[in-house]
Order: C-alpha cells, then structure tokens, then sequence
C-alpha cells in the first residue's frame, strides 16, 4: 500500500466499529434494543470483511429509521405458534431484534421436535444472513435461513424486475472449530455490490444486469435503473421463486413485488418477512449424531485434499486478521458516517 493510499483510509477496531454505528443509529432515534442489534450485525459484517454489508450500509439505515413507515421503538411479539412453529411480528422495526428475541423458543423447539421454524413477519430487512445461521450452529444446530427483498431482478427469459436478491443462507455445526456457512444471493451479485461499483466507477461484469429494454450492461448505475438478473440462469430463477414462495407466500408475508409496492418509492430497506429453519443433528439421527458427524468431516477433509476452499474460510481468516489488527475503511465513507453524528 503507498502511503496516499494509506491516508485515504481509516482504522477502525471492531468495537470502535459497534460503538460508532451505535451512535449514528441511536442518534438518529432508534431505540436502543434495535440499535445494538443492528449495530452488532453492522460490526460483524466490518470484522469478516463483508464491505457490503458493514459500514456501508448504516448511511442506508439511517435512511430507513427516519421514514415514517418504520417503527423506531417496535417491540417484537413472540408467539408459541405451533409444536414446531415460533411466529415473531417484528411490528414495523428491523429483522434482527424480532430474530434474537424469537432464538430461545427456536431453540427449544428444535431441540424438542429435530426440526422447527421461526416466521419474522412485517420486518425491515439490510443485512447478510450468516449472523443469524452462526447464532443457530453456536447452538449445535444445523440452519436454513431466506428472505424476499424487492422485486429488483429478473426472471430467466425476463427483463423487468419481478423477484428479489433473495438471500439463502445455511449452516452446519463443526466439532471443535467454525461451522460450515454459505450465504448468497439468487441474484448473479447483492445490489450494494453494484452500489459499489457505481459509487467507485467501475464496469460490472456482463451476467449482472440489463437496462430498461432488457439489453445486457457493464454499466453499474444502467442496470440499478433497469434490472438485475438472477446467477445460473433459470436455476438461480427458480431457487429465487422458491424463496418468495417459502419466506413470502407461505408464512403469510409480502413477496419482493409486495414490498417494493409497500416501499412507495421511497428506496427504504425492503419490508417483508424472513424464515428460519432450524435443525438438531441429536434428534434428527436418532439420538446419537457421532456417525453423521463423521461422515460430514470426512465430506469437508475431502475438499482440502483437492485443496477447494469451503465458504466462509475466508470470512474466518478475516475475522481472525480483523479482530488482531483492526479494520481499515475509506476516509471518504469515514466522514460520511461521522456526519451522520448528532
């Protein structure tokens, strides 16, 4: 790194991070139950390196917590819906406190029953879905995690946007190190990354998006204006459809196309709701996982012999590099999110 590159960025430790997002949000009036929350996610996001969904977001943030739509000091109800089934209303206010307050119920539930489900309804949703799939495997439970967002991407075949960036997320408990995660968008890349590459000038790759007539772009900003498209063709659009139907239809909330409706152009965090899967490997095998436990590692060892990286290795070594030595962000989002201060 040359040193003007250098002046160009700013450290930050990971609790400097928290305590910094901290401040915007409660500043800018989120209770503060929400506020550490999503300051926690924010943190977390920065640590592992996940640039889209760290620092970057909380101008976004402040954006949604000042409309009207959104409830600032929402306290999320948790009902014992069902024998296998935990309904949380979020009433209006971010995803991750209605997730946290619902998790103990989650747990018990699956620990009980080998399988339970957690539906977040009417909540605001930002972030990546991997915290909430390590906060399930911390527990020794294996997860499936989705949600709709807007109806920013196209389907296979299509030109307009009809589905969301519909994050899927799983993860599975590891003996004695971290648990097997992948989180990803259906859509070819997550919309901050294209964000990101029209904040800094950049062509996107030909695969990402199209303009208003359906034609394919490199150009960042034409295909935020006309439509994403899915990763893998008709499989990632049928996966995507999946996730409207399971997260949105199923538990009774809005689909992508729902909630940009609901967003009224006002370009807020997407509106809807969130499902949560959760699975223990104790009761699902029989009362006795060693075998299963075996055979997934073996599964993993036979990656590193072909030396293929799993998902999240590098969010690993991240965390560890971060957490050691801090984290570096652009000085320019720096004073962004400084302005932001009360």
């Amino acid at each position: 790194m040359t040193m003007s590159e250098a002046d160009d960025l700013v450290l930050l430790s990971v609790d400097e991070v928290f305590d910094l997002s901290l401040r915007v949000l409660e500043g800018a009036g989120l209770g503060r139950p929400h506020a550490e929350a999503v300051a926690r996610t924010l943190a977390a996001s920065q640590r592992d390196e996940c640039h889209s969904h760290g620092l970057h977001r909380l101008p976004g943030c402040v954006m949604t917590v000042t409309a009207e739509k959104f409830a600032r000091d929402a306290e999320p109800e948790v009902a014992d819906a069902a024998p296998a089934l935990v309904r949380v209303d979020a009433g209006y206010g971010y995803s991750l406190l209605a997730f946290e307050r619902g998790l103990p119920l989650l747990v018990e539930k699956a620990r009980r029953g080998g399988v339970a489900a957690m539906a977040i309804s009417n909540c605001f949703h930002f972030s990546a879905l991997w915290p909430e799939v390590e906060a399930l495997t911390d527990q020794g439970l294996a997860a499936l995690v989705m949600t709709p967002s807007h109806a920013w991407v196209a389907p296979a075949g299509g030109r307009k946007g009809l589905l969301g960036t519909n994050p899927i997320a799983f993860g599975w408990p590891r003996p004695g190190g971290h648990p097997y995660v992948f989180d990803f968008a259906t859509s070819a890349v997550a919309r901050s990354d294209l964000a990101l590459h029209k904040a800094a000038g950049k062509p996107i790759p030909e695969g990402w998006g199209v303009d208003g007539d359906g034609n394919p772009t490199t150009d960042a900003a034409t295909a935020l204006e006309g439509a994403m498209l899915t990763f893998g063709g008709h499989k990632g659009s049928a996966l995507s459809t999946m996730i409207e139907l399971m997260a949105g239809a199923l538990i009774g909330e809005r689909t992508s196309l729902d909630s940009m409706a609901f967003d009224e152009g006002l370009k807020l965090a997407p509106c809807h709701g969130e499902l949560v899967l959760a699975f223990d490997p104790v009761v699902m095998s029989g009362g006795d996982p060693a075998e299963g436990i075996v055979r997934a590692e073996a599964l993993f060892a036979g990656f590193a012999a072909q030396g293929a990286r799993l998902p999240s290795e590098r969010r690993y070594a991240a965390r560890a590099r971060s957490l050691a030595e801090g984290v570096s962000i652009s000085r320019a989002l720096h004073e962004r999110i400084v302005a932001l201060l009360p």
